[in-house]
């Protein structure tokens, strides 16, 4: 007679009950997103040898209970009976670390914005190597290589230089996650550092007549020359005045020397007339 024990066992004979108590260890110390050294931490006292580890992580992740995010990274999809969904936010900005949710998806997490993201946009400095570069020429499919998709979510990385990477706060996204977002005023920033990303300057304009009135000017100002390019806290201070925000408010903008011209919307072609008193070029105009 053959008889079974731990030596001859076939790893399926158990790893999926013992991952399940694996997963909820995990969920009581708080670990909704963990890595596999997270798990390797754990697995003894669930009955889990270190060298199972890996193909336990497998079952758990064939059986729809655990979503793979990355190499080493997981996270639990809410399928077990009382585990916890997770926030997009949470697996977005876990994904690439540090990040920070920002642009349309900070817009619309702030109220400045009624219309839904496509996608979840997340800046971080980190240089970035998502699932679709690692696509052959021949697969890859340029309006989405720079985007994760994670379940039902597509999830879009901004890579910015790590002098630019501020103006960033921790908000509770729900009961469970506290994830880095760009703040309101960084966030508005963003709409005179990337107007391409926004639908161009027209609708930059619409966003702030509407928003400005309601954010900290003064920290918008000092994000402005904090960022460091000329050319971006003109085209903001060029904004604001447009919209009617007092010169008394945007005078460090335009006390800041530039040598050049700019464009007021950098999509669209160099023409219209020029504007000494903001050193920008009135595109809109041509």
């Amino acid at each position: 007679m053959h008889i079974m024990n731990e030596e001859n066992r076939p790893q399926h004979a158990y790893a999926t009950p013992q991952g399940v108590r694996l997963l909820q260890e995990l969920t009581t110390q708080g670990l909704y997103i963990f890595t596999t050294e997270d798990a390797r931490a754990l697995a003894a006292q669930c009955g889990i040898t270190s060298s199972s580890i890996s193909y336990v992580l497998h079952e758990l992740v064939t059986a729809g209970w655990v979503q793979h995010l990355r190499r080493g990274l997981f996270a639990g999809t809410g399928s077990l009976p009382g585990a916890q969904h997770l926030h997009p936010f949470a697996v977005a900005t876990k994904l690439i670390e540090p990040s920070a949710i920002s642009h349309w998806s900070a817009l619309q997490h702030h109220g400045l914005t009624e219309q839904l993201p496509q996608y979840i946009t997340v800046t971080t400095p980190r240089k970035v190597v998502t699932p679709g570069m690692r696509k052959s020429a021949v697969e890859q499919v340029s309006t989405d290589k720079h985007r994760w998709t994670v379940g039902a979510d597509e999830i879009e990385f901004v890579t910015v230089h790590p002098d630019h990477f501020f103006g960033i706060e921790q908000v509770w996204v729900d009961q469970l996650f506290r994830v880095p977002i760009t703040d309101r005023e960084r966030t508005l920033l963003d709409l005179c550092v990337f107007p391409r990303r926004f639908g161009g300057m027209t609708e930059v304009l619409g966003l702030l007549e509407e928003h400005w009135a309601s954010c900290d000017l003064a920290r918008l100002m000092h994000y402005a020359v904090q960022y460091g390019k000329v050319v971006v806290a003109k085209r903001l201070g060029w904004a604001l005045e447009t919209v009617g925000v007092p010169q008394s408010v945007i005078e460090p903008l335009l006390a800041l020397p530039a040598a050049n011209y700019g464009l007021v919307d950098p999509s669209r072609p160099h023409a219209g007339p020029y504007e000494l008193r903001w050193r920008l070029r009135n595109n809109l105009r041509a």
